[in-house]
């Protein structure tokens, strides 16, 4: 008997003790990253269900321990901008970073025109970029795996990339613009998490419960829908909100052209959700209101995409907002127009001057008010800034049919124009038909008339899906379309 115990115990000694998973950071918290600045900054990851785990930045320690289900967080004090500072990670193993920078962070998401990486303009705006980027190590891309999903998910999969000829290719055009004007100008490492997909509809970036007011959840979707309702913010928004962040850059809303005025609520109602998810009220927000595309009108006419622009500056009225007009770089044949740099730049003024407090011109006019003076209409403009003017707009690259006559075109600003007649005004009477319309500035107003209304009373500007216009301010910014009446709308619903 003694002999059997004895076996026993020796037995049960010799067996090994239960596996110990080892401590593993999520994707996104790995080595490169860039952690906002001046912030507690998450650092999250899976271990062993209570299994003790330390994190060590810039010579403090921040010890915690994983829970029931093998998750665990920290945050850790950032600090002030700087790097490449060392971070380890320590628990049943150990994993050490040696290049985590801090710096300015943000999100780059929407469709096709934000998912376009560097490597898709073979000549982003007459320029090689891919191959003559030059290297900066404190600019750095992380781009989130698609993966949409029909319940939250905790994880993706990426590593943090900096920007070099080998590797900017990879980087979203217009995140690389917006990260690069920010990074040189306030001289801090800038981090952006590049999260998109094209031809994607606002829906599938909003969560559930932001989503109620306007459908019903499907119990039966199944994921794999990158336009199925939630499953990209659900996959591709909701693992990385543990992450800190100074803001998002948004260039989206084709997709939703169809319904422009639901894109009114909608959008505003994006901003919040994310706000509110990522547990930041001051979450900056700035977005790209849609380029001119389809060919351009000979009359005034109904257009959705121009109810989508001005769904989009609808969002303004939220603080800590900005939109990027970029009338002046339409393409009547391409949805996807190639310049991306202006687009990225603009939408840095933006920032810049919003976020981080620059005494610089961030917008072009903006409509203001309305007023009749005999037959004429006179409008005013916020944003004027230096002054109002005309620039002459030009066809570029042209699309010809087989007997070789034009049917299509890309419009740009011609150089050096300063002075040119105004294009793309409008004006109607009491019977609500538009006429295009003769338009003159008038120290910083414009004076709107038409031979064919005795009594105007409404005004548009740039209302078509590819208008021309071209009414900019001094500075160089182009002026946003609008429309001064309130008239039902094609993408409205009917009562």
């Amino acid at each position: 008997m003694r002999m059997c115990i004895a076996v026993l115990i020796f037995g049960l000694g010799s067996l090994p003790l239960a596996a110990r998973a080892d401590v593993k950071p999520s994707a996104i918290c790995s080595e490169g990253m860039v952690l906002q600045q001046k912030s507690k900054a998450n650092i999250w990851g899976t271990a062993s269900k209570g299994e003790g785990v330390s994190v060590t930045f810039r010579d403090k320690t921040v010890e915690t321990k994983a829970d029931e289900a093998g998750n665990w967080v920290v945050a850790v004090d950032s600090g002030t901008a700087g790097g490449p500072f060392p971070l380890t990670i320590k628990g049943n193993n150990t994993i050490a970073y040696k290049g985590v920078l801090v710096g300015e962070v943000w999100i780059c998401s929407g469709q096709s025109n934000m998912e376009a990486n560097v490597g898709s303009y073979i000549k982003c705006d007459d320029m090689p970029y891919a191959s003559s980027a030059p290297h900066n190590s404190m600019l750095r891309t992380f781009n989130v795996k698609k993966n949409p999903q029909t319940t939250p998910q905790s994880e993706t999969s990426g590593n943090w990339i900096e920007a070099d000829p080998k590797t900017v290719s990879n980087f979203t055009a217009v995140g690389y613009f917006f990260g690069r004007n920010l990074q040189e100008n306030l001289k801090v490492p800038v981090g952006l998490i590049h999260t998109s997909w094209g031809g994607t509809r606002i829906e599938t970036w909003m969560s559930e419960s932001a989503l109620a007011p306007y459908e019903k959840a499907d119990p039966k979707a199944k994921a794999g829908n990158p336009n199925g309702a939630s499953q990209l913010y659900n996959g591709m928004i909701a693992p990385i909100l543990n992450y800190q962040v100074k803001g998002a850059i948004w260039y989206q809303g084709e997709s939703n052209a169809g319904n422009a005025y639901k894109y009114r609520s909608m959008h505003p109602g994006m901003v919040e959700n994310w706000r509110a998810d990522f547990k930041n009220p001051d979450l900056a927000f700035y977005f790209v209101q849609l380029a001119p595309f389809g060919n351009t009108p000979k009359a005034p006419g109904a257009s959705n995409w121009a109810e989508l622009r001005e769904a989009q500056t609808m969002t303004l009225k939220l603080k800590g907002t900005g939109m990027a007009v970029i009338t002046d770089f339409g393409s009547e044949y391409d949805i996807h127009p190639t310049p991306k740099r202006p687009v990225g730049e603009r939408l840095a003024l933006a920032a810049r001057a919003q976020t981080y407090g620059e005494k610089i011109v961030y917008s072009g006019p903006m409509y203001k008010s309305f007023k009749v003076a005999g037959n004429t209409a006179i409008i005013s403009f916020d944003h004027v800034d230096g002054g109002i003017l005309g620039k002459e707009m030009v066809p570029t690259i042209e699309r010809k049919n087989k007997d070789g006559m034009v049917v299509a075109a890309a419009y740009r600003v011609k150089e050096g124009s300063s002075n040119a007649p105004l294009l793309g005004f409008t004006v109607c009477g009491k019977d609500k038909v538009f006429h295009n319309a003769k338009a003159e500035i008038v120290g910083s107003t414009v004076v709107v008339s038409c031979e064919a209304v005795a009594e105007p009373i409404a005004v548009r500007y740039g209302w078509a899906n590819h208008p021309i216009c071209n009414l900019f301010n001094r500075e160089g910014l182009p002026a946003s379309p609008f429309r001064t009446d309130e008239f039902p709308v094609t993408t409205q619903p009917k009562k």
